[in-house]
């Protein structure tokens, strides 16, 4: 629950939502001990926003999607504690976590701390795959974290000293399989684009040996095969994942070029 606006805000907890009423509420009933909790929404037409006020969370939204940098560091200017933890919908912050993070925050020893995830699919919790330990930073001072431009796949960028946090978040990323293709399917478009216009290039056989590749890593090197059969599938869908993703790429190359050929 937010505190009273006189009182001092240690820690301010950040979330960007959009239509994510299957999970805001479960996230949220893990924030008790928040000081104040920011929900930044881009357009839900679920009931995400009326969870989140029943919550006693500070609710916004924002006119438009500039991406998932772009976004959190909204939400992070409108945070005004001294610590922030970000997270998302999808996750939960266990009562070991909680504990540590109200530890820490007695006696800061980083500017920064990476958490790890536990993340769970089709049942089960992946211990391999190159889901785990899955560090991200999450907590850090408010003057000394800022998130990239990244439209996906953002981080944080901390100027100072960087920590681990003992404990973990549980993640809950897909709620079907269908939501999974999704992700994979919008994420791949908006990673294609920002390679485009990064100056990236691909070839026709680019799609095919970084999609074999991607495979290859995360069920062999990365010991997919030990997360039964949920392991391959986490290797097929990133290994689909990358294809689409080079795929696009190759697209807005010729795309490109029969423009220019049409120009001159």
């Amino acid at each position: 629950m937010p505190v009273d606006r006189m009182d001092t805000v240690r820690l301010s907890v950040i979330i960007i939502t959009k239509n994510e009423a299957a999970h805001i509420g479960a996230c949220l009933d893990t924030l008790g001990f928040a000081d104040e909790i920011i929900v930044l929404d881009s357009g839900s037409t679920d009931a995400t926003g009326d969870i989140v006020r029943q919550h006693g969370a500070i609710w916004h939204q924002s006119p438009d999607w500039p991406g998932f940098g772009p976004q959190k560091n909204r939400a992070l200017d409108l945070a005004s504690g001294d610590w922030v933890l970000s997270i998302d919908a999808d996750e939960r912050v266990t009562p070991e976590l909680a504990d540590h993070i109200q530890q820490v925050l007695q006696a800061p020893t980083a500017d920064a701390y990476r958490i790890a995830r536990l993340s769970n699919f089709c049942g089960r919790w992946i211990k391999h795959s190159g889901w785990w330990p899955d560090h991200v930073v999450r907590l850090f001072r408010r003057q000394a974290g800022r998130f990239t431009d990244a439209a996906v796949h953002e981080r944080v960028q901390v100027q100072g000293n960087l920590g681990t946090l003992p404990g973990h978040f549980l993640h809950y990323p897909y709620a079907t399989l269908e939501v999974f293709i999704d992700k994979i399917n919008r994420y791949s478009a908006e990673a294609a684009r920002m390679a485009y216009d990064q100056g990236r290039r691909t070839t026709l056989l680019g799609p095919f040996a970084h999609g074999f590749w991607t495979f290859f890593r995360h069920y062999v090197l990365r010991l997919g095969m030990l997360d039964g059969w949920q392991g391959l599938m986490l290797a097929g869908m990133a290994g689909t994942g990358s294809f689409y993703r080079y795929v696009k790429l190759y697209c807005l190359q010729r795309q490109a070029s029969a423009t220019d050929r049409a120009v001159s």
